[in-house]
């Protein structure tokens, strides 16, 4: 059976009338959530830590910025806009000790709560709201009438009300626009950090900078390499975006075709699927989570030696200088606050 797909007409902002709403951390979806919701017609209020970066951000979009306990305190339906391996420590110091009955915790991803890295209040509901895209596309597309495709979940449903609420703020961020589906915190969860480690971020990044060097080392120009391997990545990623993998290959050559459906198993084969499912099974059993946490603890420094080893990569030189060729390329800020280039 299909999924359901629940529609503006399924959901009800009068959920939210003479309440309060807060956003903790104003980053790519949070700031998305907290402008979308204030649009919407919602009482929003931010909550951050004393000295955040993103404060003048939030003060110049409008908002009161409190700190997060205090925004704990003052509302009745909290969005935890944290990075994962932030939220426990906030939330033991200072979201749980200022949950009361009835109120309603909001993630956008559910790995905090799927594997136990907190613990629920016994009296609140919890439930998740999780577009399907980064947050300033979910701005953009709110700014333009459309919305961007959403999920909802339920984890605690103390109040029987907990869907509900979800529906109500998948409409304020304008994500029943376009049709939101319900899933659960684990399968949430689970596929995601899938999707990001072994096709999205992992598996394109590893794909693209083989490629490049498999070029580049054959003795082909670095910027003929970037381009084929690069830059063409986003428009075929277009073209399956918008009519899927036979609606792409219907737009490309026959020659190009026939590379495709012969060659792309060769590269993307038996062991490759083999290494996707151990990978899967780390997410599923919380190894990946559990290495995470542990790395992240230890002060990060694999996270950042690999990071800065990406970041050498002449891949990355020969990008920057031909982008520079590309004036109606958006430039962003890769140092700064999030929501400030919204």
């Amino acid at each position: 059976m299909p999924a359901k797909v629940y529609t503006d007409k399924d959901a009800d902002l009068g959920v939210f009338q003479n309440k309060t709403l807060a956003v903790l951390g104003y980053g790519s979806q949070g700031h998305a959530h907290a402008l979308n919701l204030k649009d919407s017609g919602c009482k929003v209020i931010i909550g951050l830590y004393p000295g955040s970066k993103s404060k003048t951000v939030a003060e110049q979009h409008g908002f009161e910025v409190v700190d997060t306990a205090e925004a704990v305190r003052r509302a009745d339906v909290i969005m935890v806009g944290l990075p994962d391996m932030k939220q426990a420590d906030v939330y033991t110091n200072d979201i749980l000790p200022n949950l009361t009955k009835g109120k309603t915790l909001i993630f956008s991803h559910g790995l905090s709560v799927h594997f136990g890295l907190i613990k629920l209040h016994k009296d609140i509901d919890c439930i998740m709201v999780a577009p399907k895209g980064p947050g300033h596309i979910v701005r953009r597309l709110y700014v333009e009438g459309k919305g961007m495709p959403a999920l909802i979940a339920v984890a605690q449903d103390k109040s029987k009300k907990a869907k509900k609420t979800a529906l109500a703020w998948a409409k304020g961020i304008g994500s029943t626009r376009a049709g939101v589906l319900q899933t659960s915190f684990k399968e949430e969860t689970e596929t995601d950090l899938f999707g990001e480690q072994a096709v999205l971020c992992g598996g394109a990044s590893a794909l693209v900078q083989a490629g490049f060097e498999t070029l580049v080392e054959a003795g082909y120009q670095p910027e003929m390499a970037y381009f084929e391997c690069l830059h063409e990545l986003k428009l075929i990623c277009d073209l399956m975006y918008e009519s899927g993998i036979a609606g792409m290959r219907f737009s490309i050559s026959e020659t190009a075709k026939y590379g495709d459906i012969t060659r792309g198993p060769r590269v993307v084969n038996k062991q490759t699927k083999v290494e996707m499912k151990k990978i899967l099974k780390e997410i599923q059993t919380g190894k990946f989570t559990q290495e995470w946490v542990k790395e992240y603890k230890g002060g990060l420094k694999n996270y950042k030696k690999l990071l800065a080893a990406g970041e050498k990569h002449t891949i990355e030189k020969t990008g920057e200088r031909l982008r520079s060729m590309m004036p109606w390329m958006t430039k962003k800020n890769l140092k700064g606050v999030q929501a400030a280039y919204a």
